[in-house]
């Protein structure tokens, strides 16, 4: 019911302040707004201050909203009203008023990071677990314990580092730009500053998944290689118990958590593991055979068994003016890599498994209200942003559609006929269907582990 109630509070906020958008503007403009809709369907309740001012509403379906504006649609225009009609205002009001919708989105999406930033959120800190063979971190020289305190892509203009997710998001950043990631790390004490790079150039992709995660290598320390509750499985088949603390895997010492996870996902095949685990000042001998399960198209082992502690984490907030300049920022930033992972699944250098539907901005929703407030506002931004970015598309039925129009009619003189709006309206539908049906697919697929 949670996850119920977020969805619909996200959808039904995000949507209606795209709509006030258009709203303030069309009547700034002159433009006789007919109705305000909160939802869609049936209306259950409407106010309306006099017959001739807006009439607001309240719709049976509380996904979203929608503005009905005179002159706005094939509907003929009252002869005495022709003044206040949308399609007869000049070409830059027109503009403004259909850009005010995303325009909307993105300045919600800046209020609401800020917000997120005043109060404040408990970030894990980037303390790093020991990196998995091969990796572009184990090549670099990290270790068990490195805690990161900054990056930068040239060595020189660093950008402070108090969270991993401030790591992931640069992380991120160097994947899609396809350029090294320089690190500034010390000892798990704070002491012993130095560099290293990670060539995320060599990768040779610009796609951020999972897979390219792992090459990478860059993990939240897990702690000591200590065991925590056990499920019904390989772990207590073995006569493990809770609280055991593994020296060794197959004559390999283990360092911390990260390691032995690492060493157990790699049994895919299930063959026996010896290891060595202290338990209450005994060091016993024990032959562990993992399980071999499928997760995204590769076969790992698992012995059903918590490894490690909970994260060091720290209180990551800001003040006034800082959290609403970097809120800003991200907000600029999130909007260019939405545009940036569009255009690359357009040009097919990305998967069109990223896109994401209802099912899954459902589940999101659902899962960080419950995280609390602060995590809640983080997750409506980042819908905000999509909700302007993607209405900003040349796609006919979007904004952008309409603003793509107005730019023929800037340069041309005249709007586009009758005809090619016709046939652009035509298509533009056949691309959001196929596009809102891979959406939903994927959204399936997710659920179904089958991405």
């Amino acid at each position: 019911m949670s996850t119920l109630l977020a969805f619909i509070v996200t959808l039904g906020l995000l949507v209606t302040i795209h709509e006030y958008g258009h709203y303030r503007v069309a009547l700034a403009c002159g433009v006789k707004v007919e109705r305000f809709s909160f939802g869609f369907g049936p209306v259950i309740w409407r106010y309306q201050r006099s017959p001739d001012s807006t009439e607001f509403t309240l719709s049976a379906v509380p996904l979203g909203g929608y503005v009905r504006m005179l002159g706005h649609g094939p509907d003929p225009v009252p002869p005495g009203l022709q003044d206040q009609a949308f399609r007869n205002k000049t070409l830059w009001q027109r503009t403004a008023i259909v850009a005010a919708g995303p325009a909307a989105n993105l300045i919600l999406a800046v209020l609401l990071y800020a917000g997120s930033n005043w109060i404040g959120i408990d970030e894990p800190q980037a303390r790093l677990g020991t990196p998995a063979a091969a990796t572009l971190a184990e090549r670099a020289g990290l270790r068990a314990g490195d805690w990161v305190r900054a990056t930068s892509t040239d060595g020189q203009d660093w950008s402070e580092v108090r969270s991993m997710a401030d790591l992931r998001w640069s992380l991120t950043q160097a994947v899609l730009n396809g350029e090294p990631l320089h690190l500034n790390v010390s000892n798990e004490r704070g002491q012993g500053a130095r560099t290293v790079v990670l060539d995320i150039d060599s990768l040779g992709t610009r796609e951020v998944d999972a897979g390219v995660l792992r090459r990478i290598g860059i993990a939240l320390s897990m702690g000591d290689p200590v065991l925590g509750e056990l499920g019904a499985g390989p772990a207590r088949a073995a006569g493990l118990h809770t609280g055991d603390r593994v020296l060794s895997v197959d004559g390999v010492s283990m360092v911390d958590s990260n390691q032995l996870l690492a060493a157990i996902r790699a049994n895919g095949g299930g063959a026996p593991m010896a290891w060595r685990v202290e338990r209450a000042g005994q060091v016993l001998e024990i032959e562990v055979h993992p399980d071999s399960v499928v997760e995204q198209d590769r076969t790992i082992g698992r012995i059903q068994a918590g490894l490690g502690q909970a994260p060091q984490t720290e209180r990551v907030s800001y003040g006034f003016v800082e959290g609403l300049t970097k809120a800003a920022a991200h907000t600029w930033s999130m909007s260019a890599l939405t545009v940036k992972m569009l255009w690359r699944m357009v040009t097919l250098d990305a998967s069109w498994k990223n896109l994401s539907g209802p099912l899954t901005i459902a589940d999101y929703a659902g899962k960080s209200a419950r995280l609390g407030l602060s995590y809640y506002l983080g997750f409506l931004a980042v819908v905000s942003v999509s909700l302007g970015v993607l209405n900003l598309l040349p796609l006919p039925m979007l904004d952008g559609g309409h603003l793509m129009y107005y730019l023929f009619e800037a340069v041309t003189g005249r709007p586009p006929s009758d005809v090619w709006l016709d046939r652009l309206t035509r298509g533009g539908l056949a691309i959001m269907i196929v596009m809102m049906s891979l959406a939903f697919y994927n959204d399936v697929a997710r659920y179904l582990g089958l991405h």
